[in-house]
C-alpha cells in the first residue's frame, strides 16, 4: 500500500500543471444554468481518454419530476446531459461515488470582477473565475485522483463512480436523476468548497415566498390605507425571532463555529408601484435553513405555524392573512455519524498528506449530499479544496495547492476504502 501511495504522490506532483490547465479550461467555459453542455463535453472527453465506462443522458421524465425530492422550475434539460463515468473494480471491495456538479451560479455585476468572470487567470498560486471554487476545482481534484490510479496501473476491488451532474445550484435534479438511474454505493465524497474541512453533516434549505396584503390609498392620505410594506416589517421581525428560537435548539458541537447554523434569510422584497401611493401588496422571498436532525416538512410546518400565530395577533392580518408558498430550490439535509468508517479513512488520509488533524464541522449550506443519503441510501461526507468565502462571490478563486492536496487525500482514501487488488 505504501508503495502505491508513493507512486501516486509522485505522479500528482509531476502533473500539477496539467491539473491546473484542466481547471482553467473548465472555468473558461460558462456553465451557468442551461449552458452546461460545453463544459460537460470537456469532462466527457477526459473520462473517455481515461478509459472509464461512460453513461451520458439527458435527465427528465415522469419518474424524476414526480419524485417527492424533485424541486426544479426548469422546463427542459435538453442538450445539457448528466455524466456518470465508472472505474470498474475487480470485485470484493467497497464502492464509492465521487459526486461533483458542473453548473455554476450567475456572475452578478461584472464591474465587481477584477478580471473577466470566465478568465481562468492564474496569479500567485490562485486560479480565478466563476466556478473555480464552487465546484470545478473539486471536480478536477476527483479526476486527478482517479487518473493517478489509472496512470500507475493500480487496480481497485470496489467500483469508483464519478458523477458530473447538472442542476445542483437549483435543487439537485441532476443527482436525483443519477440516484433514480440506479447509482448507489457504500460511500460518497462530494468535494464542495469546504476550505479542506470535513463535513459529516449538511444543513438543508428551501425557498419561500410570503405575500403580505395591504390596502391602497393616496400617499397624501396614507392613513386611509394600510401599507403592505409596514406590515411586511412585522413579518420580518417575527421571522428573525423564529430564526433565534430555532438556532437556540442547535447543540451539536459541529456547529460551534457557525454563528447562525440554520439561517432564515430574506433575499428579495417587491412592493409598490408609485411613490405617492400606499402599496397594497408586498412579496418577501427568502431561504430557510433546515437542521440535519429535522425534515423539510417539519421546518415548513414550524414557519407556517409562526405565520398563522402572527395572523391571529394582528387585527389587519387576521382579516387579510399572510400567504406562504414554497417554491424554487430545495436541498435535503444530510447527516453521517462521526465515527463512520468513511470519515475515519478520509481523516487518516488527510493526516498522511497534510501532517495534522482535519477540522470536522457541519456544512453552512446545502449540498446534493442530502439526496444521495436520504434517497440513495449512500453515506456521504463533504470535503473539498474550494474556498467557502468566495463561492458565489465576485473574484471567486481557488488555491491550487489545496486542489492538489485534496486530490492526493482523495486518492489515498480510494486505496483504503475500495481496497487494492494486488
Amino acid at each position: 500500500m505504501e508503495k502505491n501511495k508513493v507512486r501516486i504522490k509522485q505522479w500528482l506532483k509531476e502533473n500539477r500543471a496539467r491539473g491546473a490547465r484542466l481547471l482553467q479550461i473548465l472555468v473558461q467555459e460558462d456553465s451557468t444554468r442551461g449552458n452546461e453542455s460545453g463544459t460537460q463535453a470537456i469532462v466527457i472527453e477526459k473520462c473517455r481518454q481515461l478509459g472509464l465506462t461512460l453513461d451520458i443522458w439527458e435527465i427528465g421524465g415522469d419518474e424524476l419530476k414526480n419524485h417527492p425530492a424533485y424541486c426544479c422550475d426548469r422546463e427542459s434539460f435538453e442538450g445539457n446531459p448528466n455524466l456518470v463515468a465508472v472505474l470498474k473494480g475487480t470485485g470484493g471491495g467497497k464502492s464509492i461515488i465521487l459526486n461533483g456538479h458542473i453548473d455554476v451560479v450567475p456572475v452578478g455585476d461584472v464591474s465587481n470582477w477584477k478580471q473577466d468572470p470566465f478568465s481562468g487567470m492564474i496569479e500567485c498560486g490562485k486560479l480565478y473565475g466563476r466556478g473555480a471554487t464552487d465546484m470545478k476545482g473539486g471536480n478536477v481534484a476527483l479526476i486527478m485522483a482517479i487518473e493517478s490510479l489509472i496512470a500507475n496501473g493500480i487496480k481497485l476491488k470496489g467500483d469508483v463512480i464519478f458523477q458530473s451532474v447538472i442542476e445542483e445550484e437549483s435543487g439537485g435534479a441532476g443527482t436525483l436523476a443519477a440516484v433514480l438511474r440506479g447509482y448507489q454505493a457504500d460511500g460518497a465524497i462530494i468535494p464542495e468548497p469546504t476550505n479542506m474541512k470535513i463535513f459529516p453533516k449538511q444543513q438543508g434549505s428551501m425557498w419561500f415566498r410570503i405575500t403580505v396584503k395591504g390596502r391602497a390609498a393616496h400617499g397624501g392620505t396614507r392613513y386611509e390605507g394600510v401599507s403592505a410594506i409596514e406590515k411586511s416589517l412585522i413579518v420580518i421581525q417575527r421571522l428573525q425571532q423564529l430564526e433565534k428560537d430555532r438556532n437556540a435548539r442547535i447543540s451539536d458541537p459541529l456547529f460551534e463555529k457557525i454563528p447562525i447554523p440554520i439561517p432564515i434569510n430574506i433575499g428579495k422584497i417587491k412592493s409598490g408601484e408609485w411613490p405617492s401611493s400606499v402599496p397594497d401588496t408586498a412579496i418577501l422571498e427568502g431561504r430557510m435553513g433546515v437542521s440535519p436532525e429535522e425534515t423539510i416538512q417539519t421546518a415548513q410546518l414550524e414557519m407556517e405555524t409562526c405565520l398563522r400565530e402572527l395572523n391571529e395577533k394582528d387585527e389587519w392580518l387576521c382579516e387579510n392573512p399572510l400567504q406562504i408558498e414554497w417554491f424554487g430550490g430545495r436541498w435535503l439535509p444530510g447527516s453521517l455519524e462521526g465515527d463512520h468508517p468513511l470519515i475515519k479513512e478520509l481523516s487518516k488520509s488527510f493526516i498522511e498528506v497534510k501532517g495534522n488533524q482535519p477540522a470536522i464541522e457541519a456544512s453552512p449550506w446545502g449540498t446534493d449530499g442530502g439526496i444521495l443519503s436520504n434517497v440513495g441510501n449512500t453515506p456521504v461526507v463533504v470535503f473539498g479544496p474550494g474556498i467557502t468565502e468566495t463561492a458565489h462571490d465576485a473574484n471567486e478563486h481557488i488555491n491550487l495547492e489545496d486542489l492538489f492536496a485534496a486530490s492526493e487525500i482523495i486518492a489515498f482514501t480510494l486505496l483504503e476504502w475500495c481496497e487494492v487488488d494486488e
